[in-house]
């Protein structure tokens, strides 16, 4: 809700909102480039204005573009007219019917002839608006947007699975983006504008705040693509100048670093989404030559804390960040949540007497903690001693629903070419109690991970009884 002030007469009146720049920085400064170039912010805002002028009237917008660039004009030119971009959990048919049942009035922003899901032979989505190929420009005076608008909205999968709403303001994007670039600080010199590469999209908080926000509020400029394959990411890396920064997951640092590709110098790799292997983040800084900076957060909180994973165990808070442990999670507080946040997983406090900082251990979630015949472990301890076995490429541990007599079982999937499931038990034995080996394991091909490089539980449960590819 606004404030309000007293008027002369008495009568209350909304106090103006303060209105802050949709970009900023120097008109000449790149905000975007490929292979083809650079786009400066003038000519960026230029495309914002031209699009918005061909937007529907509606009052929110779920932005499918493939292209980085189309997805920062579309963002840009949704929030220009006083719309709020939807975030579904992921670009799947049913996530977007899911979220557009939520917000009926919405329509669906795109780059392609379909609506970007991976199943393009489906019927067009309804109210679908696809962008022209040239994008229309407008001149005119530098885009503003009020402070208190709602600018996004992420959703997220709660533990029954329906889509959970976590408003985003243009304040509290601001601030988060103040928040980021600090935690960034010290991997390229301050004045430097830097170049990244992003391999995670756009429409995942991470890839909002590290490959959209950044390019609109800080020194950063952004590659218009999405780069899966190592080669890509370096042919990706190679189209930008020095300083460069890569911004990605450890499924695709673990890519890299297995294919032996050759990168171009960078100032630094951040990652997240996943929990990133102490052992993987020194490889890559030895294989790369740079550091490699882990961050944390959620859709609900945005990064709150940030690591070097190589050298540290402890999480360092961001400026304005502050965590307090509770007994089934933890409480974020932060400068740009408007209320302390509740996460569901566990950390411990690092005491350092008198000059604490507020660092933190990751002691996993409620739900990964398992209890059997009065032992207790992790799932996620569990599935990193699975990828410790020489041999396992990628592997997973998780916990099956319960069964006729409420027993909930343990269960494995492994990528191990040159193993068999027999091989791959008989190590388990020998690094974990016999009361958590998995009962059911099964060695696959590829594990179900979506864009961002996790494993829907439904999809993990499919694969284990053999109904996925």
């Amino acid at each position: 809700m606004s404030a309000v002030i007293e008027t002369r007469s008495g009568a209350p009146a909304k106090a103006r909102v303060p209105s802050r720049p949709l970009a900023g920085g120097d008109g000449a400064r790149a905000v975007a480039f490929d292979a083809d170039g650079e786009v400066s912010l003038d000519t960026f805002l230029s495309h914002v204005r031209g699009l918005a002028r061909l937007l529907p009237d509606a009052a929110h917008a779920i932005n499918l573009c493939e292209d980085r660039y189309r997805f920062l004009v579309a963002f840009c030119a949704v929030a220009l007219r006083g719309q709020t971009t939807l975030l579904p959990p992921s670009r799947t048919r049913a996530a977007i019917d899911e979220v557009r049942a939520l917000h009926p009035e919405s329509y669906c922003l795109g780059d392609g002839d379909h609506c970007g899901c991976p199943h393009p032979s489906l019927a067009p989505l309804p109210h679908y608006v696809r962008m022209p190929d040239v994008l229309p420009r407008c001149e005119g005076e530098r885009p503003l947007v009020d402070d208190d608008a709602l600018v996004a909205i992420g959703f997220t999968s709660g533990s029954t699975g329906a889509p959970k709403p976590n408003a985003k303001t243009w304040r509290s994007f601001r601030t988060s983006t103040e928040q980021n670039l600090a935690a960034l600080a010290g991997l390229w010199p301050g004045e430097a504008v830097v170049q990244a590469v992003a391999t995670v999209p756009p429409q995942h908080m991470y890839g909002m705040e590290m490959s959209v926000l950044l390019p609109l509020l800080g020194n950063v400029a952004v590659h218009g693509a999405r780069p899966f394959f190592p080669q890509d990411v370096a042919d990706a890396l190679a189209d930008a100048k020095a300083p460069r920064l890569l911004v990605t997951t450890p499924v695709h640092l673990r890519a890299l670093v297995e294919a032996g590709v050759a990168l171009p110098p960078m100032a630094g790799i951040v990652t997240a989404t996943a929990p990133l292997p102490q052992p993987l983040a020194a490889a890559a800084e030895a294989r790369f030559g740079c550091e490699v900076r882990e961050v944390f957060g959620s859709t609900e909180t945005c990064i709150i804390a940030r690591r070097r994973t190589a050298i540290q165990d402890a999480w360092t808070p961001l400026p304005g960040v502050r965590v307090t442990p509770q007994p089934d999670g933890t409480l974020v507080h932060a400068t740009h949540l408007p209320q302390p946040v509740a996460l569901a997983d566990l950390v411990e406090l690092v005491d350092n007497g008198r000059d604490a900082d507020g660092r933190f251990l990751l002691r996993g979630r409620q739900g990964d903690l398992l209890e059997i015949a009065g032992k207790r472990a992790s799932l996620g301890d569990l599935t990193r001693r699975l990828l410790a076995i020489p041999g396992v490429e990628d592997g997973v541990v998780f916990q099956l629903d319960a069964d006729e007599v409420g027993v909930k079982r343990i269960a494995a999937m492994a990528v191990a070419p040159t193993l068999a499931e027999a091989d791959i038990l008989r190590a388990l034995r020998c690094s974990i109690d016999p009361v958590f080996l998995p009962r059911r394991l099964r060695r696959v091909t590829t594990l179900p991970r979506n864009e961002t490089g996790k494993l829907p539980r439904g999809a993990l449960l499919r694969l284990l009884d053999g109904d996925g590819a």
